[in-house]
């Protein structure tokens, strides 16, 4: 996934800023028009945008940018429900990207969402194929053993297989 660059905007006129400022002191409601449709934005944006607007009030220069969530291996365990040390056997095998920060592994977000959808994509073509084994299931032999199907998170690395 490739990420916007950043923009960069130039402080506003004092005259401009100052409109601005008194535009927003004691403001909690940003409403924006889109296409002449009015939107209300939801408190995360909306908050984002006083932001964005009274460092602009303030004359200042601001840049946007985008930043991809990167996350623990614990969390992104939990996200893809597979157990940590199942996930940390994938970013060793090169299954799924990592990036270091020192020591410790860090996974983005959207590589975590990508497996997932590739892991449901396979079921859902399993189940399609009219397949009794679909990807990530555990069978009982006819001599009672389990044996693993590709793809599945096993008893012996403590994985969930997905939820």
């Amino acid at each position: 996934m490739a990420l916007i660059a950043p923009r960069v905007t130039a402080g506003l006129p004092a005259d401009d800023a100052g409109t601005l400022a008194r535009a927003l002191r004691d403001s909690n409601d940003i409403t924006v028009f889109v296409d002449g449709t009015v939107h209300r934005l939801p408190a995360q944006a909306r908050d984002a945008v006083v932001d964005l607007l009274a460092r602009l009030s303030r004359g200042e220069a601001v840049t946007v940018s985008s930043v991809e969530e990167m996350l623990t291996t614990s969390r992104a365990a939990e996200l893809a429900g597979i157990s940590h040390t199942y996930l940390r056997n994938m970013t060793d095998r090169g299954e799924i990207p990592v990036e270091y920060r020192g020591t410790h592994r860090r996974i983005r977000q959207s590589a975590i969402l990508a497996w997932l959808e590739t892991q449901r994509r396979k079921e859902r073509e399993a189940a399609a194929d009219g397949g009794t084994h679909a990807a990530g299931t555990n069978d009982a032999g006819s001599d009672g053993s389990v044996t693993e199907s590709a793809g599945g998170a096993g008893a012996a690395d403590g994985g969930a297989g997905l939820r």
